[in-house]
C-alpha cells in the first residue's frame, strides 16, 4: 500500500509499504480522508515529542474510513462500518486514569499513520476511542473529530461560560475551533488576533466578535479598548509559541483565565509577572491533548452541526500530493484544513 512516511524534519517521502495484517482485537481500515493539522505542521517543521512520535513513521493521526478487516472474535465493529477512531488510547488503570486525567495517562498508546491508504486500529483503542460515523456526516467532517476534541477538553478546563468575553491568539484552524466553541456556549464577545488578514478576514465569516491585526495595532491595548479597559475573562493562546504565551497573560482581566493552549518548542521558558497571579487572581494553565469522552462529544456536536466544521476544509489533494500539501500550508495565507483523500 501507499503510505506517507516521515523520516526526519521536512524529509517526507511517499512510498510502498506492507498493508498492516490485524491480530487479535484489532481492526484494518481503509482510509476515505485525512486532515492536516498544525502538529503534523510542527512535527514536519521542526520535529515533536520522542515518547508521542518516533521517527520512522507513516505520518497523520486525523483519519476517517470503512472497516475493511476485522479480527476473529471482535463482534464490533463490522466489515465496511464507516469509523474514525482517537490518536490515543488510555491504560484505564494507571494513577493519573485513576484521577480521571485520561489524557495524562502514563501509558498512553499513540496511532499515526492517517497519510496512507489504510491504518491498523490497535486492540485498546478499537474498546475505548473509535466510534461508527453516521452515513449523513462526511469522511472529512469526521476527520476533524480530532481537533475539535482537544479543543472541547481545553475550553472545559479554562470554564468559558455564557456572556463572557474570550480572546484568541492564533486564527489557524485550532483558533477557529475555540471561536466556533466559544460562540456555541455563548460566548457575548470572541476577539481574534493573528498577523494574517485573511485569516482574520475568515474568522470573521466565521462568527468572530472583533478581530485584531497584531502586525498592524498593539493587540494588548486594543482588546482592553474593546472590553471597556478591563481585559477578558478568558484568553486562550492557540498558536505555540513563547511569546504569545507572555502575551495571552496580558489580554485577561483580574480573575480571569489564560488557557495556554498551543504547544510550543521543548525546553522553551515564559516569564510571569507575579502580581498578575497574586494581586490579580489570574488562573493560568495548560491542557493537553483530549480524552476518550471529549472524543464522542466531538463527533456528536459535528454529526448534529451544532459545530459546522465543513467551512475549515479549503482544499483537497491526493496521497500522492502531501509533499506538495505542507509546504502550501507553510506558506499559504488563506489555507486552513487540507483534505487528504487516498
Amino acid at each position: 500500500m501507499k503510505a506517507a512516511m516521515l523520516y526526519g524534519i521536512k524529509d517526507l517521502r511517499i512510498e510502498e509499504v506492507p498493508k498492516p495484517e490485524v491480530n487479535a482485537g484489532e481492526v484494518l481500515v481503509k482510509v476515505r480522508a485525512a486532515t492536516t493539522c498544525g502538529t503534523d505542521l510542527k512535527i514536519f517543521q521542526r520535529g515533536y515529542v520522542e515518547k508521542v512520535i518516533r521517527l520512522p513513521t507513516v505520518f497523520g493521526h486525523e483519519w476517517a474510513g470503512e472497516v475493511a478487516e476485522v479480527a476473529d472474535g471482535l463482534e464490533w465493529p463490522r466489515k465496511g462500518m464507516r469509523v474514525r477512531a482517537g490518536n490515543s488510547a488510555p491504560c484505564l488503570h494507571c494513577g493519573m486514569c485513576q484521577k480521571g486525567k485520561y489524557n495524562l495517562c502514563e501509558n498512553m498508546i499513540w496511532l499515526w499513520g492517517a497519510y496512507a491508504e489504510y491504518i491498523k486500529v490497535p486492540a485498546r483503542m478499537v474498546l475505548v476511542n473509535m466510534q461508527e460515523i453516521p452515513q449523513h456526516v462526511s469522511f472529512e467532517e469526521a476527520a476533524i473529530t480530532e481537533p475539535l476534541a482537544c479543543v472541547l477538553h481545553g475550553v472545559e478546563e479554562a470554564g468559558v461560560k455564557l456572556g463572557d468575553s474570550v480572546a484568541i491568539i492564533g486564527a489557524g484552524p485550532i483558533g477557529l475551533l475555540h471561536l466556533l466553541v466559544a460562540k456555541r456556549i455563548g460566548a457575548e464577545k470572541v476577539i481574534m488576533i493573528d498577523l494574517v488578514e485573511e485569516r482574520l478576514d475568515f474568522a470573521k465569516k466565521l462568527g468572530a466578535d472583533e478581530v485584531v491585526n497584531a502586525g498592524k495595532d498593539d493587540a494588548v491595548e486594543k482588546v482592553r479598548q474593546l472590553t471597556n479597559g478591563y481585559g477578558v475573562d478568558v484568553a486562550i493562546e492557540a498558536i505555540g509559541l513563547p511569546q504569545t504565551w507572555e502575551q495571552a497573560l496580558k489580554l485577561v482581566r483580574k480573575g480571569g483565565t489564560v488557557l495556554e493552549f498551543g504547544g510550543c518548542p521543548p525546553g522553551t521558558e515564559v516569564k510571569v509577572n507575579t502580581e498578575l497571579l497574586h494581586y490579580g487572581e489570574v488562573t493560568v494553565l495548560g491542557t493537553f491533548h483530549t480524552t476518550p469522552l471529549h472524543f464522542r462529544k466531538a463527533l456528536n456536536l459535528i454529526a448534529s452541526r451544532t459545530i459546522d466544521v465543513r467551512p475549515l476544509i479549503t482544499r483537497r489533494m491526493g496521497l500522492d500530493e502531501i509533499v506538495e500539501a505542507f509546504q502550501i500550508l507553510a506558506t499559504s495565507k488563506s489555507e486552513i484544513k487540507i483534505a487528504i483523500i487516498p
